[in-house]
C-alpha cells in the first residue's frame, strides 16, 4: 500500500511540474452588445496577417489551427464572411542572472577564504498571440483573445502541437460568456 501511495504521489508531482512548464495564460475581451450567435462564417484578414513579423511556416500553423478550431465550433470559411480573423504576436526574452558565493568548505562569512564566486544565467522566451475577430458589416473589433506562454517546446518536431495548444486555449473562450470576460493588458 505504501508503494502504491508513493507512486501516486510521484505521478501527481510529475504532472504538476509538466503542467506548470507548459501553462498558457489566456485573456479575452469582447463587445458585450454583440450577439455572437448570429455569426456563422469567417475568413482571414490577409492584409493584417501579412504584416505579422513571424515566419510564414508559423503563420500557416496558426491559421490552420484557427480554422480547425472555428470549424469545430460550427462556423464555416467563406468568401463573404460574417467575421474577419486577424492575428498579431509579441515576444520577449527574459534573462535571469544569479550572482552568488559558494563554498563547500566553510559555513559563515570569512572574506576571501574558501569562497568561490559563481555567476549563473539562463534565458526564457515568452510569447503572446493575439486573435482579433472583426465584424465585416460594422468593421468593428468584436472579440479579442490573448494567450501568453513559453515559446520553447521540449521537442522541435512538436512545434505544431505547441501552436495548436496556444490557439485551442485562446479560442476555448470564444464565443464569449459575459462572466468570462477578462480585461486585456
Amino acid at each position: 500500500m505504501k508503494i502504491f501511495n508513493q507512486s501516486i504521489l510521484l505521478l501527481f508531482l510529475t504532472g504538476l511540474i509538466l503542467n506548470s512548464c507548459n501553462s498558457i495564460k489566456v485573456y479575452s475581451d469582447f463587445d458585450s452588445e454583440v450577439d455572437f450567435d448570429k455569426y456563422q462564417s469567417f475568413a482571414f484578414y490577409k492584409t493584417g496577417i501579412d504584416e505579422v513579423e513571424i515566419s510564414d511556416i508559423d503563420k500557416k500553423r496558426i491559421l490552420k489551427s484557427i480554422e480547425k478550431n472555428l470549424i469545430q465550433k460550427g462556423m464555416t470559411i467563406s468568401e463573404k464572411p460574417d467575421l474577419l480573423i486577424n492575428i498579431s504576436t509579441k515576444s520577449s526574452e527574459n534573462i535571469y542572472i544569479d550572482n552568488s558565493y559558494y563554498s563547500p568548505y566553510n559555513i559563515g562569512w570569512q572574506p576571501y577564504y574558501g569562497r568561490n564566486y559563481r555567476r549563473v544565467s539562463h534565458t526564457t522566451s515568452e510569447g503572446a498571440l493575439y486573435i482579433d475577430i472583426i465584424d465585416t458589416k460594422s468593421k468593428q473589433l468584436v472579440w479579442q483573445g490573448k494567450g501568453i506562454g513559453s515559446l520553447l517546446s521540449s521537442n522541435k518536431i512538436n512545434r505544431d502541437e505547441l501552436v495548436d495548444n496556444y490557439v485551442f486555449k485562446i479560442l476555448s473562450v470564444y464565443p464569449p460568456i459575459a462572466a468570462n470576460a477578462v480585461e486585456l493588458e
